[in-house]
């Protein structure tokens, strides 16, 4: 065999050569996304749609959300944080509620107005009072005490006792439906309170 056939070989197998390269370069490129696209789902970030008026006004029926499942992986969560969670008699389902008691606190309810370790929580975005009343709690460590916006319109911890925080699935974060409520969803500070 001359030079001449060996340069010929090599420039006949080049062509078949790139094609197995692309092909592969895409396939990693196609696995690659993939891998990210779940790890961000998964860890990072998930998309949550309103499913009735618990949370009324504050969030609409059929509002869809960002929800940041990292936060709580870096800090704990917070008095007002509006957070998406499991379902505490149904692990399938996933609700929506603000956070109001931390653990270690006692809460009460008293002719609709809800207290932190005798403190009355003021509360502006809360349009009608609940029409009910809760006995001193005391919110065990791990755990949390979540209520829906809609007092009277809402399965919360007032029904079913305190949260255990491995329920929670991440802090509402952003807001990309309906058009006119695109932004960043509200989370209430308490000035009175720790």
């Amino acid at each position: 065999m001359t030079s001449d056939q060996d340069t010929q070989m090599q420039a006949g197998e080049q062509p078949e050569s790139r094609g197995r390269s692309a092909l592969r370069e895409f396939a990693e490129t196609i696995i690659f996304t993939l891998l990210i696209y779940v790890l961000v789902r998964h860890f990072l970030f998930e998309n949550y749609r309103v499913v009735g008026f618990s949370m009324t006004p504050t969030l609409e029926n059929d509002q869809f959300l960002v929800v940041n499942k990292l936060d709580y992986r870096l800090h704990d969560p917070q008095r007002g944080d509006i957070i998406v969670l499991r379902d505490p008699r149904d692990g399938d389902r996933k609700l929506i509620k603000r956070l109001i008691g931390l653990p270690g606190e006692t809460v009460e309810i008293r002719r609709g107005q809800v207290y932190i370790e005798g403190q009355e929580l003021d509360e502006p975005y809360i349009t009608t009072p609940s029409q009910y009343s809760l006995a001193p709690t005391l919110i065990p460590t791990k755990q949390y005490f979540v209520l829906g916006d809609n007092r009277n319109n809402s399965s919360d911890s007032h029904n079913w006792g305190t949260l255990s925080g491995d329920k929670i699935v991440g802090k509402a974060w952003l807001s990309y439906w309906p058009p006119h409520l695109w932004g960043v969803v509200p989370h209430e500070t308490y000035a009175n309170m720790p």
